[in-house]
């Protein structure tokens, strides 16, 4: 490919997967269509096609990208520690692919049901790998689908979970755990505004975001505190509420199992969990040693493998025409049914 046409999408390939954070504050058909013309870009490429027909393709993309604009009516970004407040691990425990921008503070968007609909609770989703891009189907994308089914929903950019590749392990799994901590605790706070009972707040991650939550379970549940893992950190009044999820949804994120788990003090909420079986990526071989692990600790747990789907097909119905995977977004349903047991169990022992 020409030079400087490889250059022209690798800038917009850059300025879109920053837009994708912002994913609910656009028109919904006009960021779809965006990323459907990035991906006939990158499915070009890996057909080999002409320079001339990648170049046309390559300026429709960029066109595309350009026009995208923040849409009047879009929510507001909230953002979740006061500026300074922020508690951080030491810069130089993450590599430098895994740091985000000096200046970034972790900030999430409300996608709320009608107000005539009684919501059933509400459910932070959490995207994977870097965020960006696949904040379009895992982040926003799902809080669609969760929505359409009654729920209030949040979409976050947080810290991206930092592993050592060698390892599997978490490098700043107590800083961006605090993260989804600080959320579940500003939905718990606002529940009354949000129209939802404070113990029904999910959090559903995906990939990178699945671990991203199983960190807040680990370090945030029971009675642990911020304060505990950054002495120097001020609490304020949403540190009162409780930090840890009521449902954990986990898509592909399953924990490796060289990855170890101090479950001191941990109280595991119910957790749905899901794969597709031709996962590349160990989700599936994962889970299969994971669930001998959630049992013995008395977790309840609800497993769903899909034949035939790949790594990251969350909410791809939304997106393309022909999905080759339709069976993946079955999930949906079946995590409701599951939230709404694990709360009617939740009920009666009260």
């Amino acid at each position: 490919m020409d030079q400087k046409i490889e250059e022209l999408f690798q800038e917009y390939d850059r300025k879109m997967n920053e837009l994708c954070n912002d994913s609910p504050a656009y028109d919904t058909d006009d960021l779809f269509n965006t990323y459907r013309a990035y991906r006939k870009v990158i499915l070009a490429k890996r057909a080999g096609l002409s320079d001339e027909a990648l170049e046309k393709d390559i300026r429709a993309f960029a066109a595309m990208t350009d026009a995208l604009h923040v849409r009047k009516d879009a929510p507001e970004r909230i953002y979740l520690w006061p500026e300074g407040k922020m508690p951080a691990e030491p810069e130089s425990r993450i590599p430098p692919m895994f740091r985000m921008a000096d200046d970034f503070r972790p900030y999430m968007y409300e996608v709320l049901v009608s107000p005539e609909v009684t919501p059933k609770g509400a459910v932070l989703c959490v995207a994977g790998g870097f965020q960006g891009r696949t904040v379009v189907n895992e982040g926003y994308g799902i809080a669609l689908e969760f929505r359409k089914l009654g729920y209030q929903c949040f979409v976050i950019h947080n810290r991206v979970n930092a592993l050592d590749f060698n390892t599997k392990c978490s490098l700043n799994g107590k800083e961006n755990g605090a993260d989804i901590a600080r959320a579940i605790r500003y939905i718990r706070a606002n529940a009354d505004q949000y129209r939802i009972p404070a113990d029904r707040v999910a959090a559903a991650g995906f990939s990178n975001g699945g671990a991203t939550i199983e960190n807040c379970v680990q370090y945030y549940s029971g009675t642990r505190t911020v304060k505990e893992y950054f002495p120097g950190y001020e609490p304020d009044e949403l540190d009162a509420y409780y930090g840890a999820p009521d449902v954990y949804i986990n898509v592909y994120g399953q924990r490796f199992p060289e990855v170890p788990f101090d479950w001191t003090g941990v109280v595991y909420p119910p957790v749905f969990e899901a794969a597709g079986r031709d996962d590349d990526t160990g989700a599936t071989s994962n889970l299969y040693t994971l669930l001998p692990d959630l049992l013995a600790h008395n977790v309840p747990v609800e497993v769903h493998t899909f034949a035939g789907t790949p790594h990251g097909r969350t909410a791809y119905n939304l997106i393309w025409e022909k999905e080759d995977h339709p069976n993946f977004d079955l999930f949906v349903p079946l995590a409701d049914a599951f939230m709404q047991d694990a709360y009617q169990k939740n009920e009666r022992r009260d």
